[in-house]
């Protein structure tokens, strides 16, 4: 029997690509969704089926026909845990892309549900959070007692994706947050703390600054000796950086809340990256870094993982989820962020199959 998998948002970026790696790598049925009538689908297995997430009977019946949801329609700051909750309700296991801590939350606080229903939920499972998450988790175990996670990240232009990657951005930009620094929760202001880190060639070293992330929390639940997560973000090229900055610091708030404010910035920064992307390409850099005691002393296990493009590396992250889930080999009810939910023999297992290659080395 073929499995019927229903991509939400489907005809993104990041969805296509979570759609173009399923039919890679699995027999699997696919149905994308979008909003408007079908425009150039690119791959003739794939269905195509006209759905706005507010038609909540329609969204109902979709999920009702499907074996896995896989929610790609972003941004998740604007999403409420519907898809969710209706998956939960009908028996369909889930997977989803979100990569902000509010919608993260929301979905977290279903684990209950989704457990007695027997239905496995994995959240952040793109590239980061997603892929990030994992080279944690195999850093983590190298150690007899981990105490800091520092999570680098860095993407070329528009990395291959589309306008709704930058309202992201932007809409990061937003508000400060908690991080979990020296064992207590501080506020740090987004886009603060510029950090040059030693990404791998062509990249080199480059600067990063804070940036909210769920994995800055979803972390330090998962791994309770952690003391300290950083999570940071940088645009190669560089101006890209400093333009983020006076986003965040120099323009008044109560504009910067505005949703016409977001769109603006949102199209204008994707116009200009269509123009840079042809000078820096549209690749991903994540360097993974834990410290921890090992043997009776203090060691530093670094993770580097490049990708030419970073629209597809979320969907090998997403794609490679839902395989296991439909392949029986990756079973566990409940609501889980990535790391909770995949064991890092799978996890080699995946990236291995995918032509992904994860660089270590002990400072």
């Amino acid at each position: 029997m073929t499995n019927r998998v229903l991509i939400l948002g489907g005809r993104g970026r990041i969805g296509s690509s979570v759609a173009q790696d399923l039919a890679t790598h699995t027999q699997a049925e696919i149905t994308i969704t979008g909003r408007s009538p079908e425009i150039g689908i690119s791959n003739p297995r794939w269905k195509f089926l006209v759905l706005d997430l507010a038609e909540v009977d329609k969204l109902q019946q979709a999920i009702a026909s499907a074996d896995l949801v896989v929610h790609c329609a972003g941004p998740f700051h604007y999403r409420d845990a519907n898809v969710l909750k209706i998956c939960i309700e009908q028996g369909v296991n889930y997977v989803d892309v979100s990569d902000h801590r509010s919608y993260t939350s929301k979905a977290l606080k279903y684990h209950e549900q989704a457990a007695a229903a027997g239905v496995t939920a994995i959240v952040n499972t793109g590239i980061f959070p997603g892929i990030s998450n994992s080279m944690v988790r195999q850093g983590v175990e190298q150690f007899d007692t981990a105490e800091k996670i520092h999570l680098s990240y860095l993407v070329s232009g528009s990395g291959g994706a589309g306008v709704t990657v930058m309202r992201t951005t932007f809409l990061g930009l937003q508000h400060p947050f908690d991080a979990w620094i020296d064992g207590k929760w501080q506020t740090v202001k987004p886009y603060s703390q510029r950090e040059a880190v030693n990404f791998l060639p062509p990249y080199g070293r480059t600067g990063v600054y804070w940036f909210d992330m769920p994995e800055t929390f979803t972390l330090p639940h998962a791994f309770p000796s952690i003391k300290t997560v950083i999570t940071k973000f940088g645009s190669v090229p560089d101006f890209y950086n400093h333009m983020t900055w006076i986003t965040a610091h120099v323009f008044p708030k109560w504009l910067m809340h505005k949703r016409g404010t977001i769109e603006f910035l949102a199209h204008v920064s994707h116009f200009l990256t269509d123009v840079t992307n042809n000078f820096t390409g549209i690749g991903v850099a994540v360097r993974a870094e834990v410290t921890g005691q090992k043997n009776g002393e203090t060691s530093i296990f670094c993770s580097d993982l490049l990708h030419q493009n970073t629209a597809m590396a979320s969907g090998c992250g997403t794609g490679s989820i839902a395989q296991l889930l439909l392949e029986g080999k990756l079973n566990k009810p409940g609501v889980f962020p990535v790391e909770e939910a995949l064991p890092t023999d799978l996890f080699e297992y995946i990236v291995q199959s995918r032509g992904i290659k994860i660089y270590h080395n002990w400072l």
